[in-house]
Formats: structure tokens, sequence, C-alpha cells
């Protein structure tokens, strides 16, 4: 069995169980959401940068309502965030041209979620060869640019969708 070892998501992991708070309630409901790096508003959900992205252009895609799970969502919140993805992964694709994606959930602790209490979707750009042996033996995790200039160079294509 090979495991993938991700060990620069603890602090985040860590720092929500530490603060009792939801890092995505937080964000929904700041005053500046460019500071929280949320890319777009909608009527139910909005969009935003992962802080401790698994590659460039790792996006959230989540519901205002601190929901621990979809099956608690009504109908226009999961369409909505639906519609998002979409338009998410034609944005992804003109900007960054991955070869892939990864798209999902992890619903609870044990899946993997770090706020499990509030449901979101990942969304994550893949390339061919884009893992390699950095994380595992130096516990480095190699990225071509930090999620400010991720954030820039997305925001634009966000504002009218």
């Amino acid at each position: 069995m090979r495991y993938l070892v991700t060990p620069w998501r603890e602090k985040y992991i860590t720092d929500e169980i530490d603060k009792g708070g939801c890092f995505l309630c937080e964000a929904a409901s700041s005053e500046n959401p460019a500071k929280k790096f949320i890319l777009f508003k909608g009527e139910y959900s909005f969009i935003i940068m992962n802080l401790y992205p698994y590659n460039n252009g790792h996006l959230l895609i989540a519901p205002y309502k601190h929901l621990d799970s979809p099956v608690k969502a009504e109908k226009q919140v999961l369409d909505e965030m639906n519609s998002l993805m979409i338009k998410s992964l034609d944005i992804l694709t003109k900007v960054y041209n991955p070869h892939g994606f990864n798209i999902g959930m992890n619903l609870g602790r044990a899946a993997g979620a770090g706020v499990p209490e509030h449901f979101h979707l990942h969304m994550v750009p893949r390339w061919d060869g884009d893992s390699n042996f950095m994380p595992l033996f130096s516990d480095t995790k190699v990225m071509f640019e930090g999620v400010e200039k991720s954030y820039n160079k997305l925001k634009k294509y966000f504002i009218d969708i």
C-alpha cells in the first residue's frame, strides 16, 4: 500500500482545531474579501483560494451556511455550487492549462476534512509530473507561485461569472 504524506497541512488542521473557529465562515463574513482571498461571492456560496494548496490554483467552493454535509444543504445551494464548479473549471483551464483536475469533498475528519463542520468542494488543477520526491524527503512542497499571485492572476476572471 502507498501513502500520500502531506505534512505541510498539519499547521492548517491544528490551527483550526486550536482556534475552534471556522475559517470559511470567518472569510465569508469578512469586510475585506480580497484579504481572505475570496474570488467570488454568489447568492448561496462563494469561491476562495486554499491557503495551503495541494497545487497552484487550488480553489474551495463553500456554502455560506455552516453545514457539515451537502445532504443538509438546500437544492439552490448545491445548484449554485455546481454552477460555480463548472465556471471555475473553465477559468482554471484558461489560466493554468492543467492536464487534469481533482475535484471532490472530504466529509468528516476521518475522510481528511480539516474543518468537518463546514463542507466545501476542492478543485485542484493537476499536471503530468506534478508529484515529486520533495514532500517525502525534505518535508517541502514545491509551488510555482504563491497564493497571493494565484489570487491576483485569477480574480479578474471571477468578477462577472
